[in-house]
């Protein structure tokens, strides 16, 4: 069964800095929504208030999995990532000194993709054949848009329903970018995923996005029910696509 995401009035912050206000998304079932916006306006902490990694003040974060609804909001990171949530983290957050395998092994804890990790670390070294290659090299020698592999790779290990993926884009060429792009819209699709992707290279996300939402100052200013949508949108167009 498909799953789903919904954020509905998360206040969020850190001490007495108040970072999200009321805000509210939704990532519907098998879609890819991109979370958009510029450094600074709290695109990474929406991300971590889902992860169980910052607790909203407010508000309510729900996932659908196969039927069945769970509220986040006060669960820990290891509970939203056994019900299938996978994240990866801007920045990518490896373990040099560990190798590519050993990285990729230390996604596949939750108890639920545990039976498949051999069928998964295939599956892994199959959609990136760099990684099979580099199997037993440290992470941290490695270049940025290798390590980004390693990465997504890892939350796959989890086997999830629901990715979350924050600024897959930075650090990268440009031509490295768009590979990127390309391939988490192949992964949603081979493994039916559910995708909410943070982003501020509006260019490329818009390429894959079913949908979208631009975040200004801690606050939702835009919403896109389509790609056509967010082409369209003078906010984006002015501002972000410089057209």
């Amino acid at each position: 069964m498909a799953s789903s995401l919904t954020v509905t009035g998360v206040t969020a912050g850190y001490g007495a800095v108040r970072v999200l206000e009321d805000v509210s998304i939704a990532v519907p079932a098998g879609a890819t929504v991109a979370l958009l916006g510029t450094n600074g306006n709290g695109k990474s902490t929406l991300m971590k208030c889902v992860m169980g990694l910052v607790r909203p003040s407010g508000g309510s974060i729900v996932a659908e999995i196969d039927g069945a609804r769970h509220e986040l909001v006060g669960r820990s990171t290891e509970a939203i990532v056994a019900l299938g949530i996978g994240f990866v983290p801007e920045g990518r957050r490896l373990f040099p000194k560990l190798t590519v395998t050993e990285n990729l092994m230390l996604g596949a804890f939750r108890a639920a993709a545990r039976p498949e990790i051999a069928r998964n670390l295939d599956f892994c070294f199959e959609t990136f054949p760099r990684l099979r290659e580099r199997a037993r090299q440290l992470a941290g020698s490695m270049s940025g848009g290798e390590q980004q592999m390693v990465a997504l790779a890892r939350a796959l290990m989890s086997a999830p329903r629901i990715l979350l993926i924050d600024e897959p884009s930075v650090g990268l060429a440009p031509v490295l970018v768009r590979r990127t792009i390309d391939k988490i819209r192949e992964l949603k699709d081979s493994r039916q995923l559910t995708v909410l992707m943070a982003e501020q290279n509006f260019t490329q996300a818009i390429r894959i996005a079913d949908r979208g939402y631009v975040i200004v100052h801690g606050r939702i200013a835009f919403e896109g029910a389509s790609t056509e949508a967010l082409n369209n949108n003078e906010l984006i167009r002015k501002f972000y696509l410089g057209m």
